[in-house]
């Protein structure tokens, strides 16, 4: 429900649709991409998903939610629960102010656990 209604909001950042709020949410989710709109079933929005080629392991769906990636099904899992619990914190905090993990810090997570971050 949160990570669907962060895909509706109009100032959603594309390129970094869940803002990096927690040390787990960069390293389970990672950075999130926010696709456009596709009508259920649309073959362009695997076409649009491919089109990233493994450069996200989350995505989130205009309108829609999230589509999420792991090296297995309990790492899925995982980046699952985070992204929705890191979506609900952005939803809870926006306007207030809040200030997510600065460069420093994520580039910390990003050597410390090897997470993709581009």
């Amino acid at each position: 429900t949160h990570s669907v209604a962060l895909s509706i909001l109009p100032d959603t950042d594309p390129d970094n649709a869940v803002p990096p709020l927690t040390a787990y949410a960069v390293m389970r989710v990672g950075k999130v991409a926010l696709l456009p709109f596709f009508v259920p079933g649309d073959a362009a929005m695997a076409g649009a998903i491919r089109g990233l080629a493994g450069r996200r392991s989350s995505v989130l769906l205009a309108h829609h939610g999230p589509v999420v990636a792991g090296k297995d099904l309990e790492a899925a899992v995982f980046a699952m629960e985070e992204l929705e619990e890191t979506a609900k914190l952005a939803l809870i905090l926006r306007g207030t102010g809040a200030r997510a993990l600065d460069a420093g810090q994520i580039a910390q997570v990003v050597r410390k656990f090897e997470v993709d971050w581009d």
